[in-house]
């Protein structure tokens, strides 16, 4: 399958329907998704309708998706995913910056890698003018990987959970990169 972007040790490649096993079991794991929905399980049903879907998305502004199934270059074993979605789907001066990655994968550089791989992309040539990032404000290990992107904390904010999960009740902060700062920082 070609690859959208590759780095010394990751490849991101767009999703097709044969990832449903490996999002199922990337989204049950309750460590992952401790700080997105409280750790609850995903069902299969809610991975072919809603999770694939949204990942599969084009995005005509970038003439590309915005999410990207994430292997490890050495072993092509699945590691999780990235996020590099236009804010607006008419427009690619704003985009979210977001990642998700099996625990195995944690703590090795790879949500860093990857991310500073799209960030360089996307301002050289997606044309993109400013990345953004947003997380749980107790999600420290996330929160660190934003900085060591690049990214900057803009602000701290209260989100409207439907569903209180465990440290919602700190609020959100957002982080972001301007193509300006980026190019003066490289």
């Amino acid at each position: 399958m070609h690859a959208f972007l590759e780095t010394e040790r990751l490849v991101l490649r767009p999703f097709t329907h044969a990832d449903a096993d490996h999002l199922l079991a990337l989204d049950n794991d309750p460590d992952v998704m401790r700080f997105i929905n409280g750790g609850k399980p995903t069902s299969r049903e809610t991975i072919e309708t809603q999770t694939l879907p949204r990942l599969l998305h084009d995005y005509p502004c970038l003439g590309t998706h915005g999410y990207w199934a994430t292997e490890e270059k050495a072993t092509g074993t699945f590691l999780g995913w990235f996020e590099f979605r236009p804010l607006d789907d008419h427009s690619a001066a704003v985009v979210e910056l977001g990642y998700r990655l099996n625990q195995a994968a944690w703590g090795k550089g790879y949500a860093t890698e990857g991310s500073r791989a799209l960030i360089s992309k996307g301002f050289t040539d997606l044309g993109v003018e400013r990345v953004t990032a947003n997380t749980m404000a107790v999600n420290i290990g996330s929160r660190r990987v934003m900085e060591k992107a690049g990214l900057r904390f803009l602000r701290h904010f209260t989100g409207d959970w439907p569903e209180a999960i465990e440290g919602s009740e700190h609020g959100e902060v957002e982080y972001e990169l301007t193509r300006t700062d980026w190019g003066q920082h490289r």
